[in-house]
């Protein structure tokens, strides 16, 4: 069984990767943090009993979970209500809306870069980030917890629940899809 302080040590050794993890999913800083801060206090209460080594599966694990339920719900609450806040004026409420000048952004030229370059780095962004949620649920996350969280392929394993070798063939092929998808749209590194 962990110990208070195995388990805190745990807790503090994952806090950084799995906040870049739940970040890179949701993109939203305050979403990626309650849900890295919902997934420890569920380990710490529901599984805070069990060994230490079991213990990254388990995060892992809920860390899943709890990015799933903050995707449900916002799809929910995206079904339910329209947030029209976005497109109010920050003006009197009497003065006129006009939704260019709302768009229009505050950056006044301190970007160096060209709204072109933007939209076609955001565009390319956005392609890699479909073909990787595209791929299959096993080859996606073995992927991400290689690539985006750093694991190894033993921890990797272990939080999967399978093999070395499944890790290894599940990133390859990933890899190989992932390369042929975005080469066909065009995306080469």
């Amino acid at each position: 069984m962990a110990t208070e302080q195995e388990l805190s040590d745990f807790l503090k050794s994952v806090e950084k990767r799995a906040f870049k993890r739940s970040l890179y999913h949701v993109r939203n800083e305050e979403a990626a943090l309650d849900i890295v801060q919902d997934s420890m206090l569920k380990l710490a209460e529901h599984y805070g009993d069990k060994p230490a080594a079991e213990l990254p599966m388990l995060f892992q694990r809920i860390l899943s979970n709890c990015t799933l339920d903050w995707f449900r719900r916002q799809k929910t609450r995206n079904a339910l209500f329209s947030n029209m806040s976005d497109f109010e004026s920050s003006a009197d409420e009497g003065a006129d809306f006009d939704l260019l000048e709302n768009f229009a952004g505050a950056d006044h030229g301190e970007h160096a870069e060209s709204t072109e370059d933007l939209t076609r780095r955001a565009q390319i962004f956005h392609g890699i980030e479909a073909e990787i949620e595209e791929l299959p649920p096993r080859q996606r996350e073995a992927f991400l917890m290689r690539y985006w969280e750093e694991m190894d392929v033993a921890e990797t394993a272990a939080a999967m629940g399978c093999s070395e070798g499944s890790v290894k063939t599940h990133c390859f092929r990933a890899i190989q899809t992932l390369s042929k998808a975005l080469k066909a749209k065009g995306i080469e590194p």
